[in-house]
This record gives C-alpha cells, sequence and structure tokens, in this order.
C-alpha cells in the first residue's frame, strides 16, 4: 500500500448529483475535506460540472470534470465518461478512494480493485427509501434494494454507514464489510445565540408560531409535506407560518400550491451562505425534516445545534438522531401537526436547551475520525467519547 509522507495519504474523492444548490452532501464533503487535511492527508474532490475546473481549496484540491445535468432533477450533474475519468484516475495515483455515489459510480470499486486501492462507498441515502418515494410497492422496493446493494458491497473494501438505520439494508443481505462513521455538525456556526427576534417578527408575518423547512424540493424529500403541516395547523385554529429554504424541480409547483391554499409561506430559495442559513434554523420555533430516505439528515442536526427542535420522518434515521430533542411523525401533515404540538407543550426554554445538548454529541472532529478509521488512515486523536447510541435499539457508532 503506497503512502506519501510529505501528505500523508492521497485520499481521492468522488461525488456525483452535486448542483451548486446542494445541501447536505456539498457540507459533508467539504466539512470532511478540511478535516482531513487538517489529519495530514492529501485529500482530492472530483465532482461534475458545467466546465472543467481545477483548484486548491480549504477541503484540499478539488476538480470538476464536465458532467451531464440530469433532466428533472433541478441542475444534478452526474460524471458520464467514464474513460476520461478512469484516465484522471490513473494519474492521481490515490492511495484511498471514497466514493459518494452507489449508482453510477459503482463501476469505480472494480477500478480500485485492479488497481488495488482501498476503496470505500460512503451510502448517503437509502435505496430502500428512494424507490419507495418513486411510488414502486414495498416489496418490489426490497427486492431491488436487496440485488442493488450486495453487488454494491461486493464492489468495495468498505461501506460506510452514518447511522445504523442506513446499515440495516445491507446487513439484511449479509453484507460483512459494512462500518459505522456518522456525519457531523459545525458547533460553532450553529448555535443558538443566533436567534434573532426581530427577523422572526419579520418572516412570520405575525404568526405565533414560525415553522421552518431546509430541504431541496425534489420528490424524494417530501416538501409538500410541509405545507400540509401548516394547513393542518391552520385548521386546528394554530397561528402558523412557514419559511422553505432550498429549490428543486417541485419548487414551482408548491409556490403555485400555497397562492391557491392563502397559506402564509416564504420561500427563501437556496440560502448559499451557511452563516445565513443558521440564523434562520436558529430563528424558527420548529423546523420540519419530511425526508424518508435521510441516513443522517445534516440540516435537522444543525436545527438541533442552533437550539431548534426537529419533527422528522418515522421512516428515516433521523428521529433515532433526534433523542429527546426532537419527535417523529408518518408521512402526512396531520401527523407532523400532531408532532409540533407535542413539541410546543414542553416549556421553551427546556426544548431548545435539550435540542443544543443533543448536538453537541455530534461534533465534526469525531466524524472526520470515523471516517478515517473507516479509510484505514490514522486519525488525528481518538474521539474523546463514543459516539452516541441510536435510540431505535441499533448498535453504538
Amino acid at each position: 500500500m503506497s503512502t506519501r509522507t510529505d501528505h500523508g495519504l492521497r485520499i481521492v474523492r468522488l461525488a456525483n448529483f452535486v448542483a451548486p444548490a446542494s445541501g447536505g452532501l456539498r457540507t459533508a464533503l467539504r466539512e470532511l475535506g478540511v478535516g482531513y487535511r487538517a489529519a495530514g492527508h492529501e485529500p482530492v474532490l472530483i465532482i461534475p460540472g458545467e466546465s472543467a475546473g481545477d483548484a486548491m481549496t480549504g477541503q484540499g484540491r478539488v476538480i470538476t470534470l464536465p458532467g451531464r445535468v440530469l433532466p428533472g432533477t433541478g441542475g444534478y450533474r452526474v460524471l458520464t465518461d467514464r474513460r476520461r475519468l478512469a484516465r484522471l484516475l490513473a494519474r492521481l495515483a490515490p492511495d484511498r478512494l471514497e466514493v459518494s455515489d452507489r449508482t453510477t459510480l459503482r463501476w469505480t470499486g472494480e477500478w480500485a480493485r485492479q488497481h488495488r486501492v482501498p476503496a470505500v462507498m460512503v451510502s448517503h441515502e437509502s435505496v430502500d427509501g428512494v424507490l419507495a418515494t418513486w411510488g414502486l410497492p414495498g416489496g418490489l422496493c426490497r427486492l431491488a434494494a436487496d440485488r442493488f446493494n450486495v453487488r454494491t458491497a461486493h464492489a468495495y473494501t468498505r461501506v460506510v454507514c452514518t447511522t445504523e438505520w442506513a446499515a440495516r439494508e445491507f446487513r439484511r443481505v449479509g453484507a460483512r464489510n459494512v462500518v459505522r462513521a456518522p456525519l457531523g455538525v459545525d458547533l460553532r456556526r450553529c448555535r443558538p445565540e443566533l436567534r434573532d427576534t426581530e427577523l422572526r417578527d419579520e418572516l412570520a408575518g405575525g404568526a405565533r408560531l414560525l415553522l421552518v423547512m431546509c430541504s431541496r424540493l425534489s420528490p424524494e424529500k417530501r416538501p409538500g409535506i410541509a405545507l400540509d403541516t401548516l394547513a393542518e395547523l391552520r385548521r386546528g385554529g394554530m397561528d402558523a407560518a412557514l419559511v422553505i429554504a432550498g429549490e428543486g424541480p417541485l419548487g414551482a409547483r408548491l409556490r403555485e400550491r400555497a397562492r391557491a391554499e392563502r397559506l402564509p409561506v416564504v420561500f427563501a430559495g437556496h440560502i448559499g451562505d451557511p452563516a445565513d442559513l443558521a440564523v434562520l434554523q436558529a430563528t424558527a420555533d420548529i423546523v420540519l425534516a419530511p425526508g424518508p430516505a435521510e441516513t443522517f439528515g445534516l440540516a435537522a442536526m444543525e436545527a438541533l445545534a442552533c437550539g431548534t427542535p426537529v419533527v422528522a420522518s418515522a421512516r428515516s434515521a433521523v428521529p433515532a438522531l433526534l433523542g429527546t430533542a426532537g419527535t417523529s411523525a408518518d408521512g402526512d401533515g396531520r401527523s407532523f401537526a400532531e408532532g409540533v404540538r407535542r413539541l410546543l407543550a414542553r416549556p421553551e426554554a427546556a426544548r431548545r436547551a435539550a435540542a443544543r445538548e443533543r448536538a453537541e454529541l455530534f461534533p465534526w472532529s469525531r466524524a472526520v475520525d470515523a471516517f478515517l478509521t473507516a479509510l484505514d488512515a490514522a486519525p488525528t486523536s481518538p474521539s474523546r467519547t463514543p459516539f452516541p447510541a441510536a435510540t431505535d435499539g441499533g448498535e453504538p457508532c
């Protein structure tokens, strides 16, 4: 196994489905890259873009290759030129390969095996969950996911799952190369002190309750549930308003529905500055996380760090991460509205303190250590305390 004593290991990282308005994946790639550099390694990220590029950044070297736009995804691009990517990988001569796409880039696992490069695939979404959002019946979902996951697990040295919930679909098919490495949250950028009462009054328009959803507006995220929740609360006599931060292919449809039903919704669009997003999350009374296929939920964790409790889809991994700092709901507006009422029944100071306390268990430093361990690249230092155990009966991280 080759090493580079001047820059540690060269960790080449591949990701598809990245767009300028990407949220969680872009954040995870950035924070891990920064951590790898701090640990003395040489991270190189390869992503699709409109044109070719090569730059040194805080997260290491970022190489952009021309990628095709996937129709109907709101700007997601994918690397489709296998020969060009394979040539680039050969020139880079990675010591480790980290792949954040189990579909169109799965062939890189075989490339790594042929070149004797240890390779990990990071599972960012549940195949079961994504197929279900596309309307595939439950039995077919499981069958298709199992076949797909068997091939994925075989293609890589290790499969990295951010939660026990995410690991279940691989363990179901007997995969033995699955490891846990949760993501993290920026506890300095996201903090309760950012709560802005003047901004809250402006966004709420006089309403007593301000809900916020930070999500890509695409079918697998189920953003329409946020509008369902708002409508249900208002029918029940609660004076509530909603802010939606994010863009995507469902954006126009959601805006039209809000106008037609006269719902008090502010569409903030994609908020590119993470600092501004943190202010919004801290200013909210409750954050909604309706996506059923989330294997971690970075936006939800950032909300907790900002002192804001979360109502999350019971079908996702998020409720196990929330602990007592939030609650879960089924995939409909009525259930989410009930979740909002449960959180509001707690004293505000107590629920906000519980949210921050939970988030403090997930600093990015521990996430970086866990990912470097999965890559067989020595972490900078051992974690001071273990990762918190999942509350759904899963194994400790």
